[in-house]
């Protein structure tokens, strides 16, 4: 069943101001979908491709934090133009790279805020069909009951990622949107967020589509994958269908026996932005 549509879709960056050609020209901005139609389904969506291939955006148009330029697109049967932030925001939750928050609030006091006021009004049942709740799962499975305590904007990067990642869970919308949610944790870490994310999806009905560079969890975990293209081109099927050597090859411009180590320097890379941001 798919819950997202795009219908006859066009969008493109802006050009920077000041940016331009040696012919002193303004260099437009790059063209991400082109008059592009497609239906996306529910359940566990990985999205998997090399930098500036479209991944986040195609999230920020799906979950209608940004409007396409020409054509429509449905998020849960919804026409993004037409819904109110505060629709967006109950239909779909984002966590973005890079996402902090700048609070001295305690992550606990924060977690129970989320989980009280979100949709699921501090009421719902753990997914591994234990008999604690919802929350005290979460806190458990993320790693959370040493920075309980912490204020938010006293974490190290791996637990501001992880509490960011429970708050999306714990708020409890139909569609949750992760762009590389999980890059500062440890890769034992990031096996068991990931199969979590998994169980909770099929546990609760919730979609959720996370792009990330980890070639072996989205073939071990992905219900569905949306392997991208650096000319924007999107295969979408099983992990089996679509996760070939030769698309992956494609995909990342490098051979397979390579995409390891690209992985890694992903990630440093993403690291690198992230501590840079924060010296600003």
């Amino acid at each position: 069943m798919s819950v997202i549509t795009f219908n006859d879709v066009h969008f493109s960056y802006p050009p920077v101001e000041g940016d331009v050609d040696e012919n002193g020209k303004p260099i437009l901005g790059a063209t991400v979908f082109d008059h592009f139609s497609a239906e996306f389904p529910e359940g566990f969506v990985n999205l998997v491709g090399p930098n500036a291939s479209g991944k986040s955006t195609f999230m920020l148009l799906a979950g209608g934090r940004v409007l396409p330029l020409q054509g429509k697109i449905w998020i849960c049967g919804k026409d993004t133009s037409l819904m109110s932030e505060e629709e967006k925001n109950e239909t779909a939750s984002f966590v973005y790279q890079n996402m902090e928050f700048d609070t001295d609030d305690k992550v606990g006091d924060l977690l129970n805020y989320v989980y009280s006021n979100g949709a699921l009004k501090g009421n719902a049942a753990a997914v591994n069909g234990n008999k604690e709740d919802l929350l005290s799962e979460v806190k458990k499975v993320f790693e959370l009951d040493s920075v309980l305590e912490k204020k938010l904007n006293n974490t190290s990067k791996g637990e501001m990622q992880r509490v960011i990642a429970a708050f999306s869970l714990l708020y409890g919308t139909k569609i949750i949107f992760m762009d590389e949610p999980f890059f500062a944790c440890e890769d034992a870490q990031k096996d068991k967020y990931v199969k979590y994310l998994k169980e909770y999806c099929r546990a609760t009905g919730t979609t959720i589509y996370i792009s990330m560079h980890e070639i072996d969890l989205t073939r071990k975990y992905a219900d569905t994958v949306m392997l991208f293209y650096s000319n924007h081109d999107i295969d979408l099927g099983t992990p089996d269908e679509v996760m070939t050597d030769e698309s992956l090859e494609k995909s990342y411009g490098i051979p397979v026996s390579m995409l390891k180590h690209a992985e890694t320097m992903t990630r440093e890379q993403i690291k690198e932005e992230s501590d840079m941001i924060k010296k600003l």
